[in-house]
């Protein structure tokens, strides 16, 4: 009887997916900053070489 009721209140739970949710949304979030700095990185890198060029 008892797992039973354990097994009722795991299909019954919904915090798990909240989780997994807020994973995903976390993780596009960290790929979207990692392509935004990398083609950052690149234009800063540019320009240091240019102001260095011209020193």
């Amino acid at each position: 009887m008892q797992l039973k009721n354990l097994l009722r209140a795991l299909l019954n739970e919904e915090s798990g997916q909240d989780l997994i949710e807020y994973a995903l949304i976390a993780a596009l979030i960290a790929l979207g900053a990692i392509v935004a700095m990398g083609s950052l990185s690149n234009k800063i890198s540019n320009e240091f070489n240019s102001i260095g060029n011209s020193l």
